[in-house]
């Protein structure tokens, strides 16, 4: 598998996410919401958190 720029940085920024996330996720109260989402400039699926007050 070759790695693209674009996938390096979409996987680098996906990481962060997933490590800051539950900082964000434990200071505010609410319902989370987890859609799985087709992305055409990676190629696969990518999942997307949403806090709902």
């Amino acid at each position: 598998m070759t790695l693209s720029r674009r996938g390096f940085l979409a996987g680098t920024a996906a990481a962060l996410s997933v490590r800051a996330v539950p900082q964000i996720a434990a200071k505010t109260s609410g319902r989370r919401i987890l859609t799985l989402v087709y992305d055409k400039s990676l190629g696969m699926m990518r999942a997307i958190e949403r806090v709902v007050p």
